[in-house]
């Protein structure tokens, strides 16, 4: 059974439709990449999935549950623009997200303890280990981003939602978190929605990566019709080759 479904999805604002007919089923711990051009609802349906929003028509079910009324602790977001506790310091923002997870929502005694030293062991994973006692504040965007994604980690979700969230990092970072996220995958076995305009990152990670493009166009009205996936590639063993890939649809891509 799949772990992740997605059954005849349609999204609208007012009259203007975004993304319609989707359907998807994706297996506990699968790596999806999503790709596709700027305003073809690729974060619309992340936001779907994190039950931010409601779809206009069908349902969405992880695990086999009902569809969720609102976000839960079973899914993570990490979103383009980065988003942390102002008021906690950078290790305090780790121990923040794992603590989610417990009856109290925060640690005491030997499990804060325990806590701030898997705190420190995240942040020297992401190289934010020399600023753990500075406040966000004090960090470059860069580096708060990667605060925020050690956060929504140390969650540990069962689904992880990944909105454009290496974009601001420089290409050294970028691959020191790829490596990290793949870890911790590895680890937890978490499902992960990656939404990326860069076609070397989504197959780098995806185990699938997902095209949402407009089968149906119509020059008089672009916002007649929404977008919907128009190809799904498996990525693994080499899948698809990489390279003809990229040039057949590297052009419907570019933000």
């Amino acid at each position: 059974m799949s772990f992740v479904t997605a059954i005849d999805i349609f999204q609208s604002y007012g009259n203007r439709p975004i993304i319609e007919r989707v359907n998807l089923s994706v297996e506990q711990g699968e790596f999806i990449s999503i790709v596709g051009a700027s305003g073809c609802g690729k974060s619309t349906f992340l936001r779907l999935l994190l039950a931010q929003e409601r779809p206009t028509h069908g349902s969405i079910s992880i695990d086999g549950a009902a569809a969720a009324v609102e976000p839960g602790l079973d899914r993570g977001v990490v979103f383009q623009k980065y988003s942390v506790f102002p008021h906690m310091t950078v290790r305090e923002n780790i121990v923040a997200g794992e603590s989610m997870r417990t009856t109290w929502g925060r640690f005491f005694g030997a499990e804060l303890k325990a806590a701030r030293t898997r705190a420190d062991e995240t942040l020297a994973r992401i190289g934010l280990d020399h600023v753990a006692d500075q406040y966000p504040a004090t960090l470059s965007g860069g580096m708060q981003q990667r605060l925020a994604i050690g956060q929504a980690l140390a969650a540990k979700p069962s689904v992880l939602l990944l909105d454009e969230p290496f974009g601001a990092l420089d290409p050294g970072t970028r691959l020191s978190m790829h490596d990290f996220l793949q870890d911790l995958r590895a680890e937890t076995g978490m499902t992960v929605f990656m939404v990326t305009h860069d076609l070397d990152e989504a197959f780098k990670l995806g185990d699938r990566v997902l095209v949402f493009d407009k089968p149906r166009w119509d020059p008089h009205d672009p916002s007649a019709y929404g977008a919907t996936i128009t190809y799904d590639f498996d990525a693994r063993d080499g899948g698809i080759p990489f390279q003809r890939l990229k040039e057949s649809i590297n052009v419907r891509t570019t933000p």
